[in-house]
C-alpha cells in the first residue's frame, strides 16, 4: 500500500497525457475528513486529495475549514474539495460518503497519556459517529482520534444505538505502528525499508502495541536484545515524537501518512481490487477480547476476513497476554462511556 500510493503521488505529479489517467475507469468515491483544520487533518487532506480513486473530498471541522479547502483545492488532481465548518453543515459533509475518516480531537501533550485524552476526545467521537449514523450510515469509518482502543467500542455503540452497526464497515487505524515497526526493523537489519512487511497486532497504545518482528520479512538474524528494544520503540513511538516537539506537537505528519495509506487500502478494497491486506484494530474473534488489531483482508463491503495471529514466538506470546488487561480495560471503558451517556 505504500508504495501504490507513492505511485499516486508521483503519477499526479507528472504533467497530464492523453494516456495519463482516465477517471472513468475508477468508480466515483465520496471521502469525508472529520478534524480536516487539525494537525493531522491538514496534512491527511493533503494526502486524500492527492488519491486518484478519491472523486470528492469533503473537509469538516468546527472552525478553518474553508481556508484549507480552499487551500488544497488548487491541487491538480481528479478530487472536487469542499469545505464544511460548523454542527449545521456537519449533515452536508458526510451524506453520499463512501469513506469517513476522523483525526478529529485534541493532541497529546508531554506526560499526558492516551488515556489523558479519553473524555474530551469519547465526547466527540460520539457526536461525530451519531451523525454518522443518520447522515452515511453505510459508510466504511476509519477512526484516528485517540485513544483508539476506547473510541473504536465508543463507536460501535453509538451505531448499535441506531441500528445501523456493521462490523465490517468500523476501523481503527492502527497503521502508523505497523509504519514504525517497519522503519525501526529496516534501520536496525540493515534491509531495504520499501520491501520490509511486519504485523503489529493488539490495540493502538503502550503496552497493547504488540509487533510481530518474528514474522517480519525479509528475515534477519537480529538478538533477542534488539527484538526487545524494537518492540519497545514502536510501543513508545508517539512519546518519542511529543518529547522530540518538546511540548509543541504530537505524531501529526507520520499519522496523516498512515491513515492516507489505509483510506487508500479501504478505498482499493471497495473497488474491487483482490487481496488487500492491512493491519487494523476491529471487531474479532481470534481472541478473547472483543475488538483487537491483527491483518485484515479488505474488500468491498470494508471487512472481507479477519487473518490469525499466525506462529509466535514464546516472547511475543508473553507479550500477547500482558496486552490482554489493559486492552480489556480501555475496551470496556469506551462501552461504558457510550452507554452512560
Amino acid at each position: 500500500m505504500r508504495s501504490s500510493l507513492l505511485r499516486s503521488v508521483k503519477t499526479l505529479a507528472r504533467p497530464t497525457t492523453a494516456r495519463a489517467y482516465s477517471v472513468d475507469s475508477v468508480p466515483s468515491r465520496k471521502v469525508t475528513v472529520l478534524g480536516a483544520a487539525g494537525g493531522i487533518g491538514q496534512p491527511l487532506s493533503l494526502l486524500m486529495k492527492l488519491n486518484p480513486l478519491v472523486s470528492q473530498l469533503a473537509l469538516y471541522d468546527i472552525g478553518g475549514t474553508p481556508g484549507v479547502a480552499a487551500d488544497v483545492s488548487h491541487i491538480n488532481s481528479r478530487s472536487e474539495v469542499a469545505g464544511y465548518m460548523g454542527d449545521d453543515q456537519l449533515g452536508q459533509a458526510l451524506e453520499g460518503s463512501d469513506v469517513v475518516i476522523i483525526p478529529a480531537g485534541v493532541p497529546r501533550k508531554p506526560g499526558m497519556t492516551r488515556d489523558d485524552l479519553f473524555n474530551i476526545n469519547a465526547g466527540i467521537v460520539k457526536s461525530l459517529c451519531t451523525a454518522i449514523a443518520k447522515y452515511c450510515p453505510h459508510a466504511i469509518v476509519n477512526m484516528i482520534s485517540n485513544p483508539v482502543n476506547s473510541t473504536v467500542p465508543i463507536a460501535a455503540e453509538v451505531f448499535k444505538k441506531a441500528g445501523i452497526y456493521d462490523e465490517k464497515k468500523l476501523f481503527g487505524v492502527t497503521t502508523l505502528d505497523v509504519v514504525r515497526a517497519k522503519t525501526f526493523y529496516a534501520g536496525k537489519a540493515n534491509v531495504n525499508v520499501a520491501e520490509v512487511n511486519v504485523p503489529v497486532v493488539g490495540g493502538h497504545a503502550g503496552v497493547t502495541i504488540l509487533p510481530l518482528f518474528s514474522q517480519a520479512t525479509p528475515k534477519a538474524n537480529l538478538s533477542q536484545d534488539d527484538i526487545q528494544a524494537l518492540t519497545k520503540r514502536t510501543q513508545d513511538g508517539g512519546t518519542e515524537v511529543v518529547e522530540a516537539k518538546a511540548g509543541k506537537g504530537s505524531a501529526t505528519l507520520s499519522m496523516a501518512y498512515a491513515g492516507a495509506i489505509f483510506a487508500d487500502a479501504c478505498l482499493k478494497g471497495l473497488n474491487g481490487v483482490p487481496d488487500v491486506v492491512e493491519c487494523s484494530y476491529v471487531q474479532s474473534t481470534i481472541t478473547e477480547l472483543p475488538f483487537f488489531a491483527s491483518k485484515v483482508r479488505l474488500g468491498k463491503n470494508g471487512v472481507e476476513e479477519v487473518l490469525g495471529l499466525g506462529p509466535l514466538s514464546d516472547y511475543e506470546k508473553e507479550g500477547l497476554e500482558k496486552l490482554k488487561p489493559e486492552l480489556k480495560s480501555s475496551i470496556e471503558k469506551g462501552i461504558e462511556f457510550a452507554k452512560k451517556n
